[in-house]
């Protein structure tokens, strides 16, 4: 499978704090079996409601279908904010059990709207407390966490003799004008994710101001993930393949490992590099959706996610970090793509107060 198909979809999102948006249709994959769409109603099925990337390995779901009795029934319904927005539009008679894949972004609209109800998962004190929320109600499990950053291209900083940047402060500096591309804030998960690292770094008062200098440094602002690295960055196989310009791109910790793992042949090392003083943290969630058909199934699966089997499957199907403490990283995470030691962060409490108005600021004053 191609680097590009591996790592797009966990890319685009459409940011469902701006408004409700048209519902998506929603497909089917996993273990099959005999229960509906709600996911069934009595049945030996459980069924997990995801966004595109989710993706796990054949044999480890099988193996938890045996142990535990259930059938796994996935539906994968587009992208993730559509999948939370149409999650919270059928909370009363949702498609499924379990819920996969809202993250800190996005996390308080979840659960204002009462999508999930509450189970402590039995691993709970396994899973690391940094990533831990709604301890007093336990309506929602971590279950994986990456650092949206910037990439870079190696060859083209060492072919031009110029210091691949390392911070946001170096985005703005006049040797990396016309360098940068980014993903729409309102549009993108990764978009939504650096412009909340730079609320987080610059404050309410100084994050307008960064975007001003950005924007007069020349940055790139295009729609999602997958436009901006595989088609404007000079790094990626895509981009190479377009014969893209910009060595910069936001994107992920993970990306450089996806580099190396699916090429052919394998480079000795990642071609491309991150810059860690850009990176902001993201956490992804499942939870037990209010009025599940089969609480019991979905309890099972919740149990699973974050098992050690599962957390140590993850990282090479998902392109995401474990939140589990005894996970095992596969060594080329390990080797290529370590975690950033100090991304940016915000509670999301501080997100919901303010992301609306965050998105929508941006948008006039990076777009128009």
């Amino acid at each position: 499978m191609s680097i590009t198909k591996k790592v797009t979809q966990r890319a685009t999102v459409l940011v469902v704090g701006l408004g409700l948006v048209t519902l998506s249709a929603c497909s089917s994959d996993g273990g099959g079996g005999d229960g509906g769409a709600s996911g069934s109603g009595g049945s030996k099925t459980v069924t997990l409601v995801s966004h595109n990337s989710w993706a796990a390995s054949k044999d480890v779901i099988a193996a938890f279908e045996k142990e535990s009795g259930y059938k796994v029934k996935v539906l994968k319904d587009g992208d993730a904010g559509s999948a939370v927005n149409k999650a919270i539009l059928t909370k009363d008679n949702p498609q499924g059990d379990v819920f996969f894949g809202v993250d800190n972004t996005l996390l308080s609209r979840a659960l204002d709207n009462g999508l999930f109800q509450s189970y402590k998962v039995k691993d709970h004190d396994l899973v690391l407390p940094e990533f831990r929320v709604d301890e007093g109600k336990h309506r929602v499990t971590p279950v994986d966490t990456g650092d949206v950053c910037v990439n870079y291209d190696k060859a083209w900083f060492e072919k031009k003799g110029v210091t691949p940047p390392e911070t946001l402060d170096d985005l703005v500096e006049p040797q990396y004008k016309d360098l940068l591309v980014v993903e729409n804030a309102s549009t993108s998960s990764p978009g939504l994710g650096f412009l909340l690292g730079t609320a987080a770094k610059y404050g309410d008062d100084g994050w307008e101001g960064y975007w001003k200098k950005l924007k007069a440094n020349g940055v790139k602002v295009v729609d999602g993930w997958e436009q901006a690295y595989n088609e404007e960055f000079s790094g990626s196989a895509g981009g190479k393949e377009a014969k893209a310009d910009r060595p910069l791109v936001v994107s992920y910790a993970s990306s450089p490992p996806a580099e190396v793992i699916y090429a052919d042949p394998k480079p000795d090392t990642a071609p491309t590099g991150v810059a860690e003083g850009t990176c902001f943290r993201q956490v992804e969630y499942a939870g037990l959706l209010s009025n599940a058909a089969n609480p019991e199934g979905g309890k099972a699966l919740l149990d699973f996610l974050v098992s050690k089997e599962f957390q140590d499957d993850m990282p090479l199907n998902m392109f995401v970090h474990p939140v589990r403490e005894d996970a095992e990283l596969p060594k080329e995470f390990a080797q290529y793509g370590p975690r950033a030691k100090n991304p940016q962060t915000l509670d999301p409490a501080k997100i919901a107060e303010n992301r609306d108005q965050w998105v929508k600021s941006w948008t006039s004053l990076v777009l128009k």
